[in-house]
């Protein structure tokens, strides 16, 4: 019998728990499932690592973004006092 027909085939009621291809099986069966719980948690560390480099990014272009809004409102100031100059001197 190949390996991949002995994985499909139930566990026999005959076998004992000290049978050693039961515990073989079962051991198969518990290393396989560790082995599906590690990619998962794989898996998931590697969606966070990205969520925490999006993350960042956006916090740094958030910081700039902060800067080049407090350059605009200072350069609107220095304009709106350089046209109410304008003004005053085209008024006299």
């Amino acid at each position: 019998m190949s390996h991949e027909n002995e994985s499909k085939t139930k566990l026999s009621e005959d076998r004992g728990p000290g049978d050693l291809s039961l515990l073989v099986e079962l051991h198969k069966k518990e290393i396989w499932d560790w082995k599906q719980k590690e990619s998962e948690w794989v898996k998931t560390e590697n969606l966070l690592s990205g969520a925490k480099k999006i993350i960042e990014d956006m916090g740094a272009k958030v910081i700039q973004q902060v800067a080049v809004i407090k350059a605009l409102e200072h350069d609107n100031e220095v304009y709106k006092k350089e046209i109410e100059k304008l003004l005053a001197e085209k008024n006299k």
